[in-house]
């Protein structure tokens, strides 16, 4: 495993981080707890060393599994928590409804005031099982809070010692001034895989410029680029996957006539789809980490393994070249 160091920061980060999205279920259609800690597990016997989860992340579900699964291995990780969702009380700015795999059904909302910033936060260590967060982010931008009042919450949390740093997560260029004329930012975490490059525009360069990490989630598409997922796929019931358009109709069929087109890059390295997309991401300019989900210790020992291997610049070459032929209708 790779390590790099979160910008501006004493915070080392392995370049694959353990993404605990899915380890909460809501938005996946369920998981298995017990498939959920032994993937943690076995990742970090592998050289994971960070792993990122969210309160909302199955209201709570992953935070706990994530304790479970560190408990006595506190010292050697990151661990990459976030704030600013609410799904307890009605408060802030409406976001949407989410039906969970039982047919229970939420409503959240995007809020940061100074007050449920501190109270997130005694809540996430409670269920991670920790005195200290190594990263904390702001989920999605408030419009409804000043950034004086969010990000001087976070300032006194690490003042505290509660938190080490802090992040920001799906910040356009001008919430990121924003935020960093208040706070040190060293990371923002951003959707990036080779089906959705629009960072690449403006937000990539200003991090580069300004020193702060991108931390790359879901590198895979949610699972389309493993090239697994075929028009017959059956979702289970509360996995929203279903209504992407990644996953849907023509699109579909695109991604995956391009998904054969280099799958004999991957064949002639005898390494999976999945290994080869995620070598692709991390080789990209101004990538630290990328979050890669993991249900299970099989799905671990597979996608560690795009670590092992660099690809070349004729593979790089021919992977782009097929991406520009790609259109899709999103």
């Amino acid at each position: 495993m790779e390590y790099k160091k979160l910008s501006k920061s004493e915070i080392p980060v392995s370049v694959i981080t353990f993404g605990a999205w899915v380890t909460g279920g809501l938005f996946w259609g369920g998981a298995d707890k017990n498939q959920s800690i032994k993937a943690i597990q076995k990742a970090i016997d592998y050289g994971i060393t960070s792993i990122d989860t969210a309160p909302v992340y199955g209201f709570g579900e992953s935070e706990k599994i994530v304790g479970a699964a560190i408990k006595g291995k506190r010292d050697k990780l990151q661990i990459f928590t976030k704030y600013g969702l609410r799904w307890d009380k009605k408060i802030g700015t409406y976001y949407f409804d989410i039906t969970d795999h039982k047919g229970n059904a939420s409503s959240i909302y995007k809020y940061a005031g100074k007050d449920s910033i501190i109270n997130e936060c005694e809540q996430s260590l409670k269920r991670l099982g920790t005195d200290y967060i190594d990263l904390y982010q702001i989920h999605w931008h408030d419009i409804v809070t000043p950034v004086e009042e969010t990000m001087g919450a976070v300032n006194k949390l690490i003042s505290d010692g509660k938190v080490r740093a802090a992040g920001v997560c799906n910040y356009s260029v001008e919430h990121l001034k924003m935020a960093g004329s208040m706070i040190n930012i060293v990371s923002d975490q951003v959707p990036y895989s080779m089906m959705r490059q629009d960072i690449e525009k403006d937000i990539i360069p200003y991090c580069i410029e300004n020193n702060i990490s991108i931390l790359a989630y879901s590198p895979l598409e949610r699972g389309v680029l493993t090239g697994k997922i075929t028009s017959d796929y059956k979702f289970n019931p509360g996995d929203n996957r279903s209504k992407s358009p990644f996953f849907t109709g023509k699109n579909l069929d695109k991604i995956n006539t391009f998904l054969d087109t280099i799958k004999p890059l991957a064949q002639e390295r005898n390494i999976s789809l999945a290994q080869l997309v995620i070598n692709w991401t991390i080789q990209q300019a101004g990538i630290t980490s990328v979050l890669v989900g993991l249900r299970n210790p099989g799905q671990v020992e597979e996608n560690v393994r795009a670590v092992d291997f660099m690809l070349n610049n004729e593979e790089m070459n021919i992977i782009n070249w097929e991406l520009k032929k790609l259109k899709l209708d999103i």
